[in-house]
């Protein structure tokens, strides 16, 4: 299946505790960059996540947001440290008897002193958090490879269309280039007309001057590549797997040949057909940029 590299997917969990929101967006890349922003809490999840993602992208830049909302009223806890609040209590009595001065401490003062009072976080399962974090970003990337397919199809059904042009103005190219030899040998007997007048030119001389001239604008070999070309990218499309280096290698090759056509061509209306030949090929190699 053709993917895209541009996708996007999110998946949300709440329960009464927290709440997990995951997003997966990607862009153009050569290779797989995935980044990863996650809050501190789930750190040790990083790994997992990654290679939850790589399940469903092979190249891209990829990035996955994920945040954790906590309530906090429910999440913490005072806690009453008796020990620290006795030593405090032995530390005053001491004071008290040993400077002989009244010892005045209520519970509101006691519960001032440092480390009496603390706010401790209610211990989670964090097994169950883990397990509801794996479940958001995979979620996530079922949409996140969903919208990648979807673009893909449309990727793919447009640049076989291109390819089906490509492959049309190829075998006009074919069929003119016999003509571009005829007209060739009409426009030089002209051309030794008008400077010769009636004088008759050596056959010999004309066939050797068309020989080279048929050499050197021979397309044929360019012409079979490019065919090739086409019929294999087409080929290449009905792979399962991830193809766009390849395609894209292809349609360097591709643009080769028809700059080499170009460059041969000696015929106006060859020279506009396979000017049309690379603008089209460039068409097919943008698109191709955006495919896995």
């Amino acid at each position: 299946m053709i993917k895209s590299m541009t996708g996007f997917g999110r998946h949300e969990v709440a329960v009464c505790d927290y709440k997990i929101s995951v997003e997966v967006k990607s862009v153009n890349h050569r290779y797989c960059d995935l980044n990863i922003k996650l809050p501190k809490k789930f750190n040790a999840c990083e790994n997992d996540i990654r290679n939850i993602v790589k399940k469903y992208a092979a190249r891209g830049k990829i990035d996955v947001f994920i945040n954790f909302e906590s309530y906090t009223e429910k999440m913490y806890a005072v806690k009453y440290n008796s020990g620290i609040a006795k030593g405090y209590m032995q530390a005053v009595t001491a004071a008290s008897e040993e400077f002989l001065i009244e010892k005045a401490v209520t519970a509101s003062q006691l519960i001032r002193f440092p480390d009496v009072i603390s706010l401790e976080e209610k211990e989670t399962d964090d097994e169950e958090l883990y397990r509801a974090l794996e479940d958001a970003v995979s979620k996530a990337c079922v949409q996140f490879a969903e919208s990648r397919q979807k673009e893909g199809i449309n990727l793919k059904n447009d640049v076989l269309t291109k390819l089906d042009y490509i492959f049309k103005t190829v075998e006009l190219i074919e069929n003119q280039s016999p003509h571009a030899l005829s007209e060739y040998r009409r426009k030089l007997n002209d051309k030794v007309a008008e400077l010769l007048g009636d004088v008759d030119i050596d056959e010999r001389i004309l066939a050797t001057e068309m020989a080279v001239f048929a050499d050197k604008i021979c397309t044929d070999e360019e012409i079979v590549r490019l065919k090739s070309h086409v019929l294999n990218m087409k080929d290449t499309f009905e792979k399962d797997e991830a193809v766009g280096r390849k395609l894209d290698f292809i349609a360097q090759e591709m643009n080769r040949e028809a700059n080499t056509i170009l460059s041969k061509s000696n015929d106006l209306n060859i020279s506009n057909m396979a000017i049309d030949l690379k603008t089209e090929i460039e068409k097919v190699r943008e698109q191709i940029q955006n495919i896995e």
